[in-house]
């Protein structure tokens, strides 16, 4: 699953096609990737990208009138930049977003159909989709600390937990811990303050 390293380099990848670039279309191929009917997919084209950025492991793209499309690529989904009006074939492409130097088409592999899009309006639409985890990136030591000890679970419960730390998952979390030398089953309050910091 895209989780937070991958999430940020498609948004540096977006910024340079489509940021300040008018989102011409949005074709959907299956039904089952849209999961909101207000506003209308139809009330996105035509806006002007205002704003790419990550909501734990959600692609947000900021448009006009605070609208806002958020992709969820979950384990299979991914995005692939085409050439302008790029065809959607077969059950692998579920969905095109049509700029006027290229489509941004996403796919998904595999027979569950995981990935997700949402079209929401307005800041308080928009945190419904945020969990609240802080961004481990950004935080110091001490903001850190007291959110890993805050409840007794096992280190790699407390860090795929998308309320205490945005956009750690499965694989994320492993490398963290290999690189911090540390097991995933110690309970995070019982780690040494030399252990929270790591090498």
């Amino acid at each position: 699953m895209p989780e937070l390293p991958d999430i940020v380099v498609y948004i540096e990848a977006l910024q340079k096609r489509t940021l300040n670039q008018p989102l011409q279309r949005v074709r959907v191929a299956h039904p089952f990737l849209l999961r909101t009917a207000e506003p209308s997919l139809s009330a996105a084209e035509n806006k002007w990208v205002l704003a790419l950025q990550r909501i734990g492991k959600r692609i947000a793209i900021g448009l006009e009138d605070d609208l806002w499309l958020l992709i969820h690529l979950m384990i299979a989904g991914r995005l692939h930049w085409k050439r302008p009006g790029a065809d959607l074939r077969g059950k692998r492409d579920l969905s095109a977003f049509d700029f006027p130097g290229g489509s941004l088409v996403l796919t998904e592999s595999g027979t569950k159909k995981r990935a997700s899009l949402h079209l929401v309006q307005g800041p308080a639409a928009l945190r419904v989709y945020d969990p609240g985890g802080i961004e481990i990136l950004q935080a110091d030591l001490e903001t850190f600390s007291t959110v890993l000890a805050r409840n007794n679970h096992t280190l790699k419960r407390a860090l795929t937990d998308p309320h205490l730390f945005s956009g750690i998952g499965n694989a994320y979390s492993d490398e963290i811990l290999f690189r911090a030398g540390l097991s995933p089953v110690v309970l995070t309050q019982n780690l040494a303050p030399d252990e929270i910091k790591g090498r």
